[in-house]
């Protein structure tokens, strides 16, 4: 299992007219946690796209807990749990930076594909290398 968290700072463009953070947003922050904790490993995005792969967005779901405001620090915390599958699923937890209060919870899938032909492809090697000994990790010090 693989997890980093990532904060950041609500934009003012994040809110909408009641003055919390849009709904939509929160796919936007998952996108923030997805992609540092891959960039985490030494494999941000952009490699994996320049291999020839891509990860498109098969399914998400936001379980809104508790509203975040504009100028709030929130953590995001985004984990993989599952290595070998050309199905990524990510699990998030936003909570407020400091109180640790729980603002929103979710996951996304992603399906690995070739970039040329579309087609669902196995994880590229490189991205298994990347992510294996924060596993392997995991595994040891459960023992």
């Amino acid at each position: 299992m693989i997890t980093h968290t990532t904060t950041i700072r609500v934009r003012y463009a994040d809110t909408d007219k009641m003055g919390i953070v849009y709904n939509g947003k929160y796919l936007e922050y998952f996108e923030v946690g997805r992609t540092e904790l891959l960039r985490s490993t030494g494999l941000p995005y952009s490699e994996l796209e320049k291999a020839g792969y891509q990860l498109p967005l098969i399914q998400a779901h936001v379980n809104y807990k508790k509203p975040a405001l504009y100028d709030d620090l929130i953590d995001i915390k985004a984990v993989v749990t599952e290595l070998y599958s050309a199905k990524v699923h990510i699990d998030y937890e936003l909570t407020h930076n400091g109180s640790g209060e729980l603002i929103a919870t979710g996951f996304t899938e992603h399906m690995f594909i070739n970039a040329s032909n579309k087609k669902p492809v196995k994880p590229p090697a490189k991205y298994i290398k990347a992510l294996e000994p924060y596993f392997n990790k995991s595994v040891n010090t459960a023992e």
